[in-house]
């Protein structure tokens, strides 16, 4: 009996570093509270205050901006929602334009009552997409004799022509549109330019003035 009594009261080494470890693990925690509330000590109720409101006002600020950014987003929903729609409808039109110069190269079609009237036909349904495009805020971009602008038309070929000063747009070969205040289409246009024997004929009579 007194053998067993001495090995229970005899201390296990591994018992032991395990009561050390967690006894400085609770001392170290105690040591941080006692840091953190000294610190809160330190501080004046108008210091904390501050701080609160100062928490306070950086939170309605970032709710505010998630309002803005979330009604911006609702916004740009219901203006520009149908953009790729509208984009895909301007085909049709496209289709009906080919169509009318297909009908109107024809041989066998021109100057024949039945080409007249598939062309008016052609020329209302034309109408009729334009219209319900203006209704919603899609409208075609004006463009012949305006200047070449790149953020609503795109030079495809260059056209000799004295009459017009360099860059004027003289022909569209496709209509461009917008939606609201944005590009939907540039115009695909061709573009005045100076004639190039008119440009040497110019510096030739120059120099002939100079001599």
């Amino acid at each position: 009996m007194e053998n067993k009594d001495n090995q229970n009261s005899e201390t296990n080494p591994i018992e032991s570093d395990l009561k050390d470890k967690n006894k400085q693990n609770l001392d170290s925690d105690l040591d941080k509270k006692k840091e953190k509330n000294t610190e809160e000590v330190k501080k004046s109720p108008e210091e904390i205050i501050f701080d609160l409101e100062d928490k306070l006002a950086r939170t309605f600020a970032e709710m505010e901006n998630q309002r803005r950014r979330f009604e911006k987003e609702k916004e740009d929903a219901f203006e520009y929602g149908g953009f790729a729609l509208a984009k895909e409808t301007l085909n049709v039109i496209d289709n009906l334009e080919r169509s009318k110069q297909v009908l109107e190269n024809d041989e066998k079609l021109k100057n024949t009552e039945a080409l007249k009237k598939i062309l008016d036909h052609l020329e209302i349904i034309n109408k009729d997409l334009i219209s319900i495009f203006s209704k919603n805020n899609i409208k075609p971009i004006d463009c012949i004799g305006k200047k070449l602008d790149p953020n609503f038309h795109q030079a495809m070929i260059e056209i000799e022509d004295k009459t017009k000063d360099p860059g004027t747009i003289i022909q569209e070969i496709q209509k461009g549109f917008t939606i609201k205040d944005r590009l939907l289409r540039p115009s695909l246009v061709g573009v005045s330019k100076k004639s190039e024997n008119n440009d040497t004929k110019s510096e030739e009579n120059k120099e002939n003035i100079n001599k």
